[in-house]
């Protein structure tokens, strides 16, 4: 079965993924992975502490796809040019851009995209609002520019989400109807599917269509079943596959992800169909 991994960050991207043993980030790492149900060893992202590394990882996962995400925060930013350098050059790789509006401007921002998808090769953009100083949500307003160069672009938009938001206030799926009201050919894909609140972000995807669910490592803590039952109904062109790697192994996310549930003809959309639908494959 053909696999794309919709969210991938190897550890050498930034210390914050466990890239530098010895340091409280490494610990951390290890203590996600134990959290969200890593079986065996709880080192095995040390592997991706260099690029040889992390291709041997996605190519023995079988993957046809690994997307390597970058970010634009206040507390972290995985530059673009960074991500294309990680992904040139190999076909089992995907690159996805990141910008940050209140921290670059609006135009300097709209700019950047030009440059990351026209330039870099780069596959869609990562905004991450409730990481912000101060956090947004999704609607904010400060966003919308993005939201419609996005969709003029035809360029998909990856949203973060999910309880490791600093504010968890900022984790409310119900903030994400308008923007997917006013930009209804914007593909908007959510990051952790904004786990715990699953009932919620259910209701705003079978509400509106361009919303698309990964709630990657998520899929496999208490609660998730939900994404499962959405799957094998609605949601079956909306849920896609990730592993969250380095805070998941990537192969033993695909085994496990397997075992949950899903129709057969839903595995085939939620592992590769769907995302390389959104990537235009």
């Amino acid at each position: 079965m053909k696999v794309i991994d919709m969210r991938c960050r190897p550890a050498f991207l930034h210390p914050f993924f466990g890239g530098a043993p010895g340091t409280p980030e490494h610990a951390t790492a290890r203590w996600l992975n134990r959290r969200v149900g890593t079986r065996g060893p709880d080192d095995h992202f040390e592997r991706s502490l260099s690029q040889e590394g992390f291709l041997a990882e996605v190519r023995e996962a079988g993957l046809t796809k690994a997307v390597v995400v970058g970010r634009h925060t206040p507390s972290q930013h995985l530059p673009n040019d960074k991500i294309q350098q990680i992904v040139h050059g190999h076909a089992e790789l995907l690159g996805i851009g990141a910008v940050d509006p209140a921290l670059q401007g609006v135009e300097a921002a709209l700019a950047e995209i030009d440059r990351a998808i026209d330039q870099l090769g780069l596959a869609g953009i990562d905004l991450e609002p409730g990481f912000g100083e101060p956090p947004r949500h999704p609607d904010d307003p400060l966003y919308w520019p993005i939201y419609e160069h996005l969709q003029s672009k035809g360029v998909p938009l990856f949203l973060m989400s999910g309880p490791t938001t600093p504010d968890p206030a900022y984790n409310d799926p119900g903030r994400l109807a308008a923007v997917a009201r006013a930009f209804p050919q914007l593909p908007i894909i959510a990051y952790h599917g904004y786990w715990p609140n699953v009932q919620q972000a259910l209701g705003v995807a079978f509400r509106y269509e361009n919303i698309h669910l990964v709630p990657d490592m998520y899929l496999f803590l208490p609660g998730s079943e939900a994404y499962v039952q959405a799957a094998n109904g609605f949601l079956a062109e909306q849920l896609l596959f990730g592993s969250s790697y380095t805070f998941r192994p990537i192969r033993q996310s695909i085994e496990d992800a397997r075992r949950l549930g899903f129709r057969d003809e839903v595995l085939e959309k939620f592992f590769y169909g769907n995302a390389a639908r959104l990537f235009g494959l």
